[in-house]
């Protein structure tokens, strides 16, 4: 998308209070930035986990996401691990993706779903294990091949239903100040699934830049994303934007290369 050519190039300043120096997510993280998120540049959970840190966990609480209509977009999950699994340890070459390992990393985000309160460990992990007989579908891995997989799932879904929680209390004071704003749609029915889709889909795509393909891949998963919204993409998807943006501001340098 052409960018206007007055608008500020100050990555820290806020695409919708265009306060500078603004970070919401380095602020719902309580301020992670710098060193501490450009150590996270290329890891597996990608810009959003290593957001995360210990803040999140204290201000979020371990029960974040439980419940919540917004669910973690299932298409954006697929791409991110199609393209990441075949790089992790437990990646076995004798099994694919489509039918192995999908099954694994789709039970761990329904694992996180239904066990928001509880962390990945033993006793979790011997709670769980009978499930997926159900869950593998076609997948041949058994449990002891596929719980990696899983827990990779569930820790990833996590952290982003942590930044979720986090940027929420920030989104819902500030989303009246955007030029975009419609008084006939509220923040949690309507704006607040678009804000977590943005902040989703940065982590789900760290390598590209907001561009017209981009925006056009997103908008073609809004309908399945949008959850109890009731805006179209083309109101929607300044919504997105500035999620997606707001990610990359808690980051060091211009990590999507649009010179903001």
């Amino acid at each position: 998308m052409t960018r206007d050519p007055n608008e500020s190039r100050d990555m820290n300043r806020d695409p919708i209070t265009k306060t500078p120096g603004a970070h919401p997510v380095g602020v719902g993280v309580g301020g992670v930035g710098g060193a501490a998120a450009g150590a996270g540049i290329g890891a597996l959970f990608g810009p959003i986990g290593m957001l995360i840190g210990g803040a999140v966990g204290t201000l979020a609480g371990a029960g974040a996401g439980k419940a919540v209509a917004e669910s973690i977009d299932p298409t954006g999950e697929h791409d991110y691990w199609r393209n990441e699994y075949s790089n992790r340890p437990y990646a076995n070459p004798q099994y694919n993706y489509d039918d192995d390992y999908a099954p694994a990393y789709e039970y761990g985000n329904t694992v996180r779903t239904q066990y928001a309160g509880r962390q990945w460990d033993d006793s979790l992990e011997q709670d769980i294990r009978s499930g997926w007989e159900k869950a593998k579908a076609k997948s041949r891995l058994t449990w002891e091949e596929a719980k990696d997989a899983a827990r990779d799932a569930f820790d990833r879904s996590d952290r982003t239903y942590r930044t979720y929680s986090a940027t929420d209390n920030y989104y819902r004071d500030q989303h009246k100040n955007a030029v975009y704003y419609k008084p006939e749609y509220d923040y949690d029915n309507d704006y607040r699934p678009a804000y977590r889709y943005g902040t989703q889909a940065r982590s789900a795509h760290p390598g590209r830049e907001w561009d017209d393909q981009l925006e056009s891949d997103l908008g073609n998963r809004w309908d399945n994303a949008k959850s109890s919204s009731r805006m179209t993409w083309s109101e929607a998807k300044h919504a997105v934007r500035d999620a997606w943006h707001n990610v990359e501001r808690a980051l060091p340098g211009d990590a999507d290369g649009d010179g903001r």
